[in-house]
C-alpha cells in the first residue's frame, strides 16, 4: 500500500546508475533539467560585476535563450572575440573584464533584445 504513493518511479538502475524521477532517464541524459531553467522575458542582460572576484571584474550576460551545449558553444565564440577567458555557470556567460561595448552589439546581431543591467 505505500508503494502507489511514491512519485517519480524509478530512481536507481544497476545499469545506468541514477535516474531523473520526473523524465526517467539517466542522470547524465536527463530531458526534463535542461527545461527547467527559468524560461525568462526574452531580454539578453549584458551586466558588470566585482562582488567577491578580488576587484577583478567580469561582464555576466543572463538570459541567452541557448540550451548548455549551444551555450557553451556561444561562449567560446564570446570570448575569443573579446581576446579573454571566461565561463559559463547555470546558464549565466562570464566573460572577464569589461567587455560590456563588445558584447551587447555581438548579442544584438543574434537578433536578440539586449539591455545592459547593472553598473
Amino acid at each position: 500500500m505505500g508503494m502507489n504513493k511514491r512519485k517519480g518511479g524509478l530512481v536507481f538502475s544497476t545499469d545506468q546508475g541514477r535516474m531523473c524521477p520526473e523524465c526517467r532517464n539517466p542522470v547524465d541524459d536527463c530531458t526534463c533539467r535542461g527545461a527547467q531553467r527559468p524560461a525568462g522575458d526574452g531580454i539578453v542582460r549584458v551586466s558588470r560585476e566585482t562582488k567577491g572576484r578580488k576587484g577583478k571584474g567580469v561582464t555576466l550576460v543572463i538570459g541567452i535563450p541557448l540550451d548548455d551545449k549551444e551555450l557553451k558553444a556561444y561562449a567560446k565564440q564570446l570570448k575569443a572575440k573579446c581576446g579573454t577567458g571566461g565561463t559559463v555557470k547555470d546558464g549565466v556567460v562570464e566573460i572577464q573584464g569589461d567587455q560590456r561595448d563588445i558584447l551587447v552589439p555581438l548579442l544584438e546581431q543574434k537578433g536578440w533584445t539586449v539591455k545592459r543591467a547593472g553598473g
